[in-house]
């Protein structure tokens, strides 16, 4: 079976009650996790411990707090945020193997058998599959070159250029396609990011759309798994595009969705 599971952000212990909950079983199921593993919740490194540890049971992409951590990992200018809960890992002694493990996920998860997807925030309006999956491939590459990584890490924080364009080059380039793949929640009518609201729907400035309603979308034949936007509380108006963060770290619960039967489970944090 495969269970793809929201933001967990550090909250081990509602993931663990989540898996008792769906019987995980290491000889049997797959875990889908959605990004942001980090950050916020209070159990960060044991969070990245089970998933190294039960690593041939999962599939994880990278979300905007996994990539913050891996920039104060990797850079030597950036210190960690005042609400940050990430120095149990950046002081761990196994933190090296755990920071490779991070590094190395994907932004971008395909599963053709599946006809399914799964990203952290999203797929930008104006790519299609083939597109997201060469964009999602260009920045994974930096991320494994100790040559660009440096550079990447140091350039990815600003919102700036908010609109795709494929003549776009270098680190500014790099943090544009992160933007859309692990922070995007509304865009206006031209595509563009708007990267300021992070609220319900019923209250998001005029003229601004869910990226998966942007007008003149480009069509994603695939189920799109996401996180990121916990507001949505797992609902979208799309069958096809499956909202899977409901805010554990908020006080909320964390979820698993079961591509198999298509059944919700829940874990009340």
């Amino acid at each position: 079976m495969i269970y793809a599971i929201g933001d967990i952000q550090g909250c081990y212990e509602p993931f663990q009650c989540l898996l008792k909950q769906i019987d995980f079983n290491i000889d049997r199921d797959q875990l889908w996790l959605a990004g942001d593993l980090v950050n916020r919740g209070p159990q960060s490194l044991e969070t990245l411990r089970f998933c190294v540890a039960h690593k041939d049971n999962i599939v994880a992409v990278q979300g905007n707090h996994d990539l913050h951590l891996l920039a104060t990992a990797f850079d030597p200018e950036r210190k960690p945020k005042r609400k940050d809960t990430l120095a149990p890992i950046l002081e761990a002694k196994d933190k090296d193997l755990l920071l490779n493990w991070l590094l190395r996920n994907p932004l971008l998860h395909i599963d053709h058998a599946q006809e399914a997807l799964m990203v952290h925030a999203g797929i930008a309006p104006s790519w299609d599959i083939n597109q997201a999956q060469v964009y999602a491939r260009e920045v994974e590459q930096v991320l494994q070159s100790p040559d660009q990584r440096l550079a990447y890490f140091q350039a990815m924080y600003g919102n700036e250029p908010n609109e795709w364009n494929d003549q776009l080059t270098g680190p500014t380039r790099w943090r544009t396609i992160t933007n859309f793949f692990t922070r995007m929640r509304l865009c206006d009518k031209n595509q563009g990011l708007d990267l300021s609201y992070k609220g319900a729907l019923d209250n998001m400035p005029e003229h601004r759309f869910p990226w998966y309603e942007t007008p003149n979308r480009k069509p994603v034949a695939y189920d799109i798994y996401f996180g990121h936007w916990a507001a949505l509380e797992g609902k979208t108006s799309l069958p096809k595009t499956i909202a899977l963060d409901h805010g554990c770290v908020w006080g909320n619960r964390l979820s698993a969705f079961c591509l198999d039967n298509q059944e919700w489970f829940h874990c009340d944090c």
